[in-house]
């Protein structure tokens, strides 16, 4: 069994039933939401919302289109993409990371070994902002971790004005992080992830 198919939490989730045509039978149409791990198929829409998103404010994208397809053909369990009618309106990219804080050298490896989740990146589409779905889809992301046995916390680097979002998230400050991209600075912080065993018996995973 892959290791997609073994995450309940991660079945298509369909947010609205088919629509019946008029004389009564059903037209196939694209679910309303839905959350499923990205592919490398998926590595162009990532990207040209990633590039949108980022760099307009900072003038560069965390993670380029190679780096994009590099960990979505080598973790794409460790991503997350919303897809409304089927197409991508937000997503997180993580990789595994084997020590107690980010280097420089986590920006470009994924640690299979590790048990830390490094998240790259989350990005929503422009048509899709202010509606609340970074926070969603963290929160998804995050549960869907926790169906992960190898998973035991979750690290993120992000600039001061982006402190209080993940905060809320539950996240919490580890102190400067010894990244630097350019002239731009960073917060480190984590997130406790339980293991699987919790989860199978509190939540079904």
């Amino acid at each position: 069994m892959s290791a997609l198919s073994a995450l309940p939490f991660l079945k298509p989730v369909h947010l609205r039933s088919p629509r019946s045509s008029p004389g009564g039978q059903r037209r196939h149409t694209l679910p309303a939401s839905e959350f499923r791990c990205l592919s490398p198929e998926d590595a162009g829409s990532v990207f040209e919302i990633e590039r949108e998103a980022f760099i307009s404010v900072s003038g560069d994208c965390p993670l380029h289109l190679d780096e994009i397809r590099h960990f979505l053909n080598l973790c794409p369990e460790l991503s997350l993409g919303w897809f409304e009618e089927g197409r991508l309106v937000a997503f997180i990219i993580g990789s595994l990371w084997d020590q107690d804080r980010l280097s420089q050298a986590a920006l470009t490896l994924h640690k299979p070994q590790g048990s830390a989740v490094h998240i790259h990146v989350l990005a929503v589409h422009r048509s899709a902002r202010q509606q609340g779905k970074g926070s969603i889809l963290m929160w998804r992301y995050l549960q869907h971790l926790r169906c992960l046995p190898f998973a035991r916390r979750a690290l993120l680097m992000c600039q001061d004005c982006l402190v209080p979002f993940y905060h809320k998230c539950g996240f919490e400050a580890l102190g400067p992080c010894e990244v630097t991209v350019g002239d731009l600075a960073f917060v480190e912080m984590q997130h406790p992830v339980r293991g699987h065993a919790f989860m199978r018996r509190n939540s079904g995973c």
